[in-house]
């Protein structure tokens, strides 16, 4: 499995610490609320308002330089438009994997 990192971040940042933190900040605040709100979409077995969630936790794949993650993200989310949860294992590891990442900035 990959592991998220901030290389996209400190590229984007360049030398500037504050905005490197602002983007940290913003990261750290709202991964675990999208979580919780793919997971409440997921228990009400919402599987467009899931796809949603899933579309906005593709982002923050993105920033932590998941590329590979993106895909399956992309894939999972395309497959909850079809009423499908074939990759819900893979995506929810992949968000593991995150809060472990995200809790140690």
């Amino acid at each position: 499995m990959e592991n998220p990192n901030l290389d996209y971040i400190n590229k984007l940042s360049g030398d500037n610490n504050e905005f490197k933190f602002k983007l940290i900040t913003i990261l750290k605040k709202e991964f675990p609320l999208e979580i919780e709100q793919y997971f409440k979409e997921l228990e009400d077995n919402n599987f467009s308002k899931v796809a949603l969630a899933v579309h906005k936790l593709k982002h923050k794949i993105s920033i932590l330089g998941l590329e590979k993650s993106y895909y399956i993200a992309s894939d999972y989310e395309d497959n909850l438009k079809n009423n499908s949860l074939i990759l819900q294992d893979e995506f929810q590891n992949i968000l593991k994997n995150i809060q472990e990442f995200v809790i140690q900035l």
